[in-house]
């Protein structure tokens, strides 16, 4: 159950300067403190909640406010991208300079290079000094033009450093795991007596950040992945009893497959983590594609990195906590062989083809928005928080309740059962049938 309280983001103080921003022509940009968005905004949702005690669970509105917290003449902005590569990392980077620089005359920004790493002296990497000059074309590129790297680095050190370097604010750039780090680093430069708003940009290729509805390179990634999809069909219609077999991107959370599959109208079976699927046996997968492959010919199966680990457990961690994956892709390769035969199949994995891309236009858009929502939260004094997409609408959300919950395609809502009317594939394979 979602409380009110969970929603409320913390702020470093009472907001005392003018915002440079102010008023354009006759029209105020920004939002006031008491502008929320209700987080369940259904009516009936809200005849529900009318008798309950205290104020209904809401989030609060992203954007410019009328005063500000930190002056921007004396403000020292740090930028850190973390963890795996995923388009539109150098669109955020570019953004934050843009929007501090121009719209807030903050002059003295830096950007960390290689993760956490470049927050801890011990490695010697040296912060780059980022302008508009340097940033105005990087969105061309993909990847990070800070470079990237996995896993913490001790809190006390990195406060340290910040303190040292006189920054005030500290944008991150990362996933899941980026921002529990980035909670742990403000908690300490709070036990320390440090002035610092640490701000979270959402980055996950797999949309699995809660109160996220899209997260930036989640649109790049399942639109690339659709030109994978056409490759792998043409080759399994180009073969007797062909297989076009696509691995796509999706640790937990299989929505880059959902959303490719819909978008290609050519996969006949998407296997993703949240649905449990039998494999072998009467009436499972193995079972069904042959049969298919004897009445059709060919066909396409699109499976998410996270499937069946069950089969494939692998074991320990990586750099950021997360557990490590068996690699099923390969493994359902070697399941259909053995099983089918004469089957043709023909594997795809354009996981680290899509990851390094550079934005399309939709996400660059984003990117750019998501920045500069970031950059009005940090100069209000926000701090441990991020800026997410609810409702339509740009909202700061606390990075503790993010943090409880991954965001995971529900086997009984209605974008799996489109999936399942796309596909055709068998409803009883993990997803309850439709009242």
């Amino acid at each position: 159950m979602v409380r009110a309280e969970d929603l409320l983001v913390r702020r470093l103080g009472p907001c005392e300067f003018p915002s440079p921003i102010g008023k354009t022509g006759s029209v105020k940009h920004g939002v006031g403190v008491d502008d929320r968005l209700l987080y369940d905004d259904r009516l009936s949702s809200l005849g529900e909640q009318v008798d309950r005690d205290g104020p209904l669970p809401s989030f609060e509105v992203a954007g410019a406010h009328e005063k500000i917290y930190f002056d921007p003449a004396k403000t020292r902005a740090g930028i850190v991208t973390c963890g795996g590569l995923c388009p539109g990392l150098n669109d955020v980077i570019r953004g934050l300079v843009m929007v501090l620089h121009h719209r807030y005359g903050v002059r003295a920004i830096e950007g960390y290079r290689y993760g956490y790493e470049g927050l801890n002296p011990a490695f010697g990497h040296e912060p780059m000094v980022l302008t508009p000059d340097l940033v105005e074309s990087i969105h061309k590129d993909g990847g990070t033009i800070l470079g990237s790297s996995r896993g913490q680095q001790p809190d006390d050190v990195m406060v340290k450093f910040l303190k040292e370097r006189g920054v005030n604010i500290l944008f991150t750039i990362g996933g899941d795991g980026t921002q529990r780090g980035a909670l742990d680093l403000s908690t300490e430069a709070r036990k320390q007596g440090m002035d610092l708003a640490v701000v979270g940009l959402p980055k996950t290729i797999d949309n699995d950040v809660r109160y996220v509805e899209q997260s930036f390179g989640f649109q790049t990634a399942f639109t690339r992945a659709h030109y994978a999809i056409e490759t792998a069909h043409n080759e399994a219609r180009a073969s007797r009893k062909g297989v076009g077999l696509v691995k796509l991107m999706g640790r937990h959370s299989g929505f880059i497959a959902a959303y490719a599959t819909l978008a290609s109208n050519d996969v006949n079976y998407c296997l993703i983590p949240e649905v449990d699927v039998s494999l072998e046996g009467e009436g499972g997968f193995v079972e069904h594609l042959d049969k298919r492959l004897e009445r059709r010919g060919h066909a396409v199966v699109v499976v998410a990195e996270g499937f069946g680990q069950s089969y494939v457990e692998a074991e320990g961690t990586d750099k950021s906590g997360n557990k490590k994956l068996g690699d099923i892709g390969p493994w359902m390769k070697d399941l259909i062989s053995s099983k089918i035969p004469d089957a043709s199949i023909k594997y795809v994995d354009p996981s680290y083809l899509i990851r390094g891309l550079p934005a399309t236009p939709h996400d660059s858009v984003l990117c750019f928005r998501l920045a500069a929502y970031a950059v009005h939260a940090a100069m209000a004094g926000l701090t441990d928080m991020l800026v997410g997409k609810w409702h339509g609408r740009f909202l700061n959300v606390p990075i503790p309740a993010v943090s409880r919950q991954r965001q995971c395609v529900d086997p009984a809502g209605e974008l799996w059962f489109s999936v399942l009317e796309a596909t055709g594939q068998p409803r009883a394979w993990g997803a309850p049938q439709p009242v």
